[in-house]
């Protein structure tokens, strides 16, 4: 299978600087996408960090004996560590953290996806968008509980709450789940300012009109600007096609 790859990171219209950080292994191995959070540059530096130690553990273990699950768990393990230790070094940060949702492709191996917090991994196949992750969110748990509907949580007031992210202490879960992929699929990495503006059908129109992931990337950054871009956007499309002998 051979990985067609794009990624882009905007910082929308309203806010001057991007908390938002993504990572491309140029082989295509693995993708990383994180939004930060916290006062001071925190949020900046929580995204960067993490970022960062993924790709740097990754890339150290990739042929290490350990299952893919294993790498990426470790590797969140260690962002979160760094990150807790950086605001040690730097009380002024003590408030920061950051999502992360990450996909690693490792043969013979189906590819995994790790996240902690409210980045999102969809797959679109035929047309049709699924989203993969489940937001660690006040809202999430609320919708599923049935306490408020999904148009509700659009607009609730606690939509923004996480109860998971790097950077905590009391972090004690991450998912991990393997991917079920197939040649022709598309996957999408985003920040939720992507998320917070476009409904599910607009990111599939996206995805479905624009053949090229470059073109794709640029047109879901532009569409959820047109939306009122209120927060950083960041989006890493993968498209899955077949080797060309």
């Amino acid at each position: 299978m051979k990985i067609n790859f794009t990624g882009l990171s905007d910082p929308g219209l309203i806010r001057s600087n991007n908390q938002d950080a993504y990572y491309i292994d140029p082989e295509g191995r693995f993708f990383v996408v994180a939004d930060g959070m916290g006062g001071h540059a925190g949020g900046e530096e929580a995204s960067r960090i993490a970022t960062k130690e993924i790709q740097i553990y990754l890339g150290a273990n990739w042929e290490s004996p350990k299952s893919s699950q294993e790498l990426l768990e470790q590797a969140l393990w260690n962002a979160n560590q760094a990150i807790l230790q950086d605001q040690q070094n730097h009380p002024e940060r003590a408030d920061m953290g950051t999502t992360v949702v990450a996909v690693i492709f490792r043969s013979p191996e189906p590819p995994w996806c790790a996240h902690v917090g409210d980045s999102r991994l969809y797959r679109f196949r035929e047309s049709q968008l699924e989203q993969v992750t489940e937001d660690h969110t006040w809202v999430a748990r609320a919708i599923k509980i049935g306490d408020i509907t999904p148009d509700e949580a659009r607009l609730h007031p606690f939509r923004h709450v996480l109860s998971r992210c790097l950077g905590r202490e009391d972090l004690h879960q991450i998912d991990l789940q393997p991917l079920d992929v197939k040649i022709g699929d598309r996957l999408l990495l985003c920040s939720d300012g992507l998320t917070e503006e476009l409904v599910e059908q607009k990111i599939a129109s996206c995805l479905q009109n624009a053949p090229l992931v470059d073109k794709a990337a640029i047109s879901l950054v532009e569409a959820a600007k047109e939306q009122g871009g209120h927060d950083n956007i960041t989006v890493v499309i993968l498209s899955l096609a077949e080797n060309s002998h």
